[in-house]
C-alpha cells in the first residue's frame, strides 16, 4: 500500500513538474501573441478630444493606442496587420455612466434582481461583484455601442459603492476598470405634503432629521479616517464597513447624490459645500436646469437621466427634459447623459445614443452630446486617462459605426476593447437569424 502510494505521489509530482516546464514554455508564444501592432485605415475618426479627422488612421500596439491622423509615418511597415475600416465612422466606446445593468435581468423575478443590499446605511457593498457576465441584457447593450457601464447599487441612503464595467469578459473581475468608481447617496426628500396625515411642521422635522442622519454617518467616516492616519504603523485595526470611504472623503473618486427635485438638489449641493467635498456629482437631474447657475458655481457635474421624462410641472414646457442638457452646458456644467438605473433604464441602456440625440434635436450641439456618453463619463468617473476618446496614450477601445453615431439610422458594426475584437451577436440577432430561417408554410 506504502509502495503503490509513494509511485503515485511521483506520478503527480513528475506531472506537476511537466506542467510547470509546459506553462513557462508557453508564457513567451503567449506573450508574442499579444504583442502586436494593428493599423486601422480609411474611417472618419471622431477622437471626441480633438477634431474630427476624414479619412484617418489609428495606429495602436497591444491595447494602448500609439499615433492618431490623416497619414501616420510609415504606419504600413511597423503594422503587423492592417484593417481597413472602408469609410465607417470610428468612435470611442460608449459610457452608461449609471446604470444596473448585469445586476437585473427580469424585473418581475425576485432571483435576478441583485441591486440592493438590507440597510440604509451600507457603504461596503461593492455593486460590482453582483454583476452577472452572464447577462443577455449585457451583449445587447454591447451591440450598439455601449464598452462600458456603471454598476450602481440601489435601495437605502447610502447603498454602496459602484464600479465601472467593460461589456466584455468572462467573469466580474476581468469586466472590472474601476471597483471602486463612486460612492452613492440617495438623498431624502424635501417636499412638505398638504395630503399627508402629519402636519407640515413634523414633516419638516421628519425631513431635517434624515439629512443629520447623513451628517453623523459621514461624521464618523472622516473621524475613522483621522484616526487611522494618525495611528503608528501597524497599531491601528481597521474597520471593513468603513474603508471604502476613505478615497470619496479624499475627492480622488466621487460621491454621485441620486437627487430629481429643485430643492433636494439644491439642500445635496449646500450640503457638500458646508462639508468642504470638491469631487460631487448629481444623477437624475431632472430639475438640475432650475439650479444651473448653482451647480455651475459649486463646479457640480449632472449625470442627466431625464431625458425621456414627462415635464414635472402643468407650467413647464412641454420639452424642457430635452432642452435641459444644453441649459447646464450654457451655464458651465459638465453634463453626462444617462438612461439611468432600474429596469426601464437596464433594458432600454442601448438607446444611450438616442438620448443624447433628443438633445441635440433641442439645443445642445452634436459634438457636446456625444462627449455627454463617452469623454464627460470618463473624466466624471476619474478614467479619462484610458476611456473616452481616441488618443494617443489611451485604451485602444472604439467602434466602427456605419454613420452618425446619434442617428437612429446608423448600425455598429464592429467593437475593440482595450485592442481586442468583441463579438457584436446578441439575443436580438440570434432570434433575428432563427426566424429569418423559419419554414414557410405550403
Amino acid at each position: 500500500m506504502r509502495k503503490n502510494e509513494a509511485v503515485a505521489m511521483g506520478i503527480k509530482a513528475a506531472m506537476r513538474r511537466a506542467a510547470c516546464v509546459m506553462t513557462m514554455a508557453c508564457l513567451p508564444i503567449l506573450s508574442a501573441a499579444r504583442a502586436e501592432t494593428v493599423l486601422f485605415r480609411n474611417a472618419t475618426i471622431h477622437t471626441v478630444s480633438g477634431a474630427t479627422i476624414e479619412n484617418g488612421q489609428v495606429l495602436i500596439r497591444d491595447d494602448r493606442i500609439l499615433e492618431v491622423g490623416e497619414k501616420l509615418k510609415n504606419a504600413k511597415d511597423r503594422a503587423d496587420r492592417i484593417v481597413r475600416l472602408k469609410g465607417a465612422h470610428l468612435y470611442p466606446g460608449l459610457v452608461a455612466s449609471t446604470s444596473t445593468l448585469g445586476l437585473v435581468e427580469v424585473n418581475a423575478l425576485r432571483q435576478t434582481r441583485d441591486y440592493s443590499e438590507v440597510g440604509s446605511y451600507t457603504p461596503d457593498v461593492f455593486s460590482w461583484v453582483s454583476v452577472n457576465p452572464d447577462s443577455e441584457l449585457i451583449p445587447v447593450a454591447r451591440a450598439n455601442g455601449i464598452s462600458h457601464f456603471l454598476a450602481v447599487p440601489t435601495g437605502g441612503t447610502v447603498p454602496g459603492v459602484s464600479g465601472l464595467m467593460a461589456t466584455e469578459g468572462w467573469t466580474v473581475e476581468s469586466m472590472a476598470v474601476r471597483r471602486l468608481a463612486a460612492l452613492h447617496v440617495r438623498w431624502p426628500s424635501m417636499s412638505v405634503s398638504s395630503s399627508s396625515s402629519r402636519s407640515p411642521s413634523a414633516q419638516d422635522k421628519q425631513r431635517r432629521e434624515r439629512v443629520q442622519k447623513i451628517d453623523e454617518f459621514f461624521n464618523q467616516a472622516e473621524a475613522y479616517v483621522r484616526a487611522r492616519r494618525a495611528a503608528p504603523k501597524g497599531r491601528f485595526q481597521n474597520v471593513p464597513a468603513w474603508e471604502p470611504m476613505a478615497p470619496f472623503l479624499a475627492g480622488k473618486s466621487p460621491i454621485v447624490i441620486h437627487a430629481n427635485e429643485l430643492r433636494v438638489i439644491k439642500s445635496a449641493v449646500e450640503w457638500a459645500a458646508a462639508r468642504g467635498y470638491r469631487n460631487i456629482v448629481i444623477a437624475g437631474g431632472r430639475d438640475a436646469w432650475r439650479a444651473a447657475g448653482l451647480l455651475a458655481k459649486n463646479k457640480v457635474s449632472v449625470i442627466y437621466e431625464a431625458t425621456f421624462d414627462q415635464p414635472a410641472r402643468d407650467t413647464d414646457p412641454y420639452n424642457i427634459q430635452f432642452k435641459a442638457p444644453e441649459i447646464l452646458r450654457e451655464a458651465g456644467v459638465k453634463v453626462a447623459i444617462s438612461m439611468g438605473t432600474g429596469s426601464f433604464g437596464t433594458s432600454n441602456v442601448r438607446n444611450l445614443p438616442y438620448a443624447a440625440a433628443q438633445s441635440v434635436a433641442h439645443g445642445l450641439p452634436g459634438a457636446e452630446a456625444v462627449r455627454a456618453i463617452t469623454l464627460h463619463p470618463a473624466q466624471i468617473l476619474g478614467v479619462a486617462d484610458r476611456l473616452g476618446s481616441i488618443e494617443p496614450g489611451k485604451e485602444a477601445t472604439f467602434i466602427a459605426a456605419s454613420g452618425d453615431i446619434l442617428d437612429l439610422r446608423t448600425n455598429v458594426k464592429r467593437m475593440w476593447i482595450a485592442g481586442e475584437e468583441v463579438s457584436l451577436e446578441s439575443r436580438h440577432t440570434r432570434l433575428y437569424e432563427k426566424y429569418k430561417a423559419r419554414p414557410v408554410a405550403k
